[in-house]
This record gives C-alpha cells, sequence and structure tokens, in this order.
C-alpha cells in the first residue's frame, strides 16, 4: 500500500527561464499563469524544455530546478528501498521511536494488502499482542516494553513522510522502479506520471510513449 498526497509543484517558471540562459533566449518565452495560479507552458516553452529532455542529462539541467512536495505514506519494507534516493531528496518521518505508543495500534496501521487469508488472521493476533505491550507501557513507562514495540514492529507498519524532491529525481525513480515487483513503487509511478508535464518530458527521454 502506498499514498501520495498533499502534491505540491514549485519554481517551473524559474526552472524554464533558466532553461533558456544559455542562449540568452528568453524573449522567445511564451509560458503564463492562468486563472487558477498555474504556471502553463507555451508552445514555444514546451517545445524546449522536451529537446532538452531528449538530448540527455547534461543538458536537462533545469528540471533538477523544477521541485515537488508530497506526502507519501508507506509500509517500512518500501521505506528502506526509498532511501537509496538520498541525492536531491529530503524527508521529515512520523516519529515510531517517539510517538508509536501514543495511540492504539491497529490492523490499518499495516499494509496487509497482499496477505493470504491464513497469514492475515495470525498476523491480527501479532498486532493484538502489540496494542496489549502498547498498553502496558502507556500505564507503566517500562522502558522494556518500549523495547518490545520497537523491537516487535514489523516491517508492513505503515509510516507517512513529508519528501521534497525533483523531477530529475523523479525520473531517475521512474525508469528505474516502473518494472518493480513491488506495487508500491507502480502507484508512485503513477503519481509522477500525473504532475505536470512530467509524463511528457519523460517520454521525451526514453524516446517513445510510456504507460
Amino acid at each position: 500500500m502506498l499514498k501520495a498526497e498533499r502534491v505540491s509543484v514549485m519554481n517551473l517558471e524559474n526552472a524554464m527561464r533558466g532553461a533558456r540562459n544559455p542562449l540568452n533566449s528568453w524573449a522567445r518565452s511564451d509560458s503564463a499563469y492562468d486563472e487558477t495560479g498555474a504556471y502553463v507552458l507555451g508552445e514555444n516553452d514546451l517545445s524546449l524544455a522536451l529537446r532538452l529532455c531528449a538530448a540527455g542529462s547534461d543538458h536537462r539541467k533545469f528540471i533538477r530546478q523544477i521541485f515537488v512536495s508530497m506526502d507519501i505514506t508507506a509500509p517500512l519494507y518500501w521505506w528502506k528501498e526509498f532511501d537509496t534516493y538520498k541525492v536531491g531528496t529530503v524527508a521529515n518521518s512520523t516519529s515510531t521511536m517517539h510517538k508509536l505508543h501514543a495511540r492504539a495500534i491497529g490492523l490499518d496501521d499495516f499494509s496487509t494488502d497482499h496477505m493470504t487469508p491464513g497469514s492475515l488472521a495470525e498476523f491480527e493476533k501479532y498486532v493484538a499482542y502489540l496494542e496489549t505491550v502498547r498498553l502496558r507501557y502507556a500505564a507503566d513507562k517500562n522502558k522494556t516494553d518500549w523495547y518490545d514495540l520497537i523491537q516487535l514492529l514489523p516491517s508492513s507498519y505503515n509510516q507517512m513522510r513529508t519528501v521534497s524532491l525533483n523531477y530529475e529525481v523523479l525520473a531517475n525513480i521512474y525508469f528505474a522502479r516502473r518494472n518493480h515487483k513491488l506495487d508500491e513503487w507502480h502507484t508512485l509511478c503513477g503519481a509522477i506520471l500525473e504532475l505536470p508535464y512530467a509524463r511528457r518530458m519523460l517520454e521525451a527521454m526514453a524516446g517513445e510513449p510510456i504507460g
């Protein structure tokens, strides 16, 4: 299970102005803000953006200046893989260390969408035991119970992080993970394709239609 929410794309105008710096071609820019406040690329600017994307990473430096922020909720086993993308990313996470005991632990706190019925039934017992330990710690603040909670927590536990990235990082993620066996990566790749002009730019990089 993965959710990408509260998505914001920023700095597209400045990134496109920077894309025109090498040839001093600012006068050809034809983009503008629409009535909703979104920055809409004109025909000239979009054509330039796609040509630069197709020309390779040395030429598409402008996409490193298109910034994205989103809240991603995903299981810990997926976050371990996401941590591969350390360059160009910042993430602030909800804390399991400090806040795991602060509220009831239930089945909804975990990714169980691919569990077989038998495994799910056993896991429900496990989660019930975690909640028992949590209640014990909440009552007595015994550090032994706290350690039990931390060390028993399975990797299917869902954590929310507010993540900041840029279009270059997202392009690397898309092409590296779009065929991954974890469904969570497919969900994120689908969210990437929904970002402004992202599909067009990725198709220019790939040299063919995608997804």
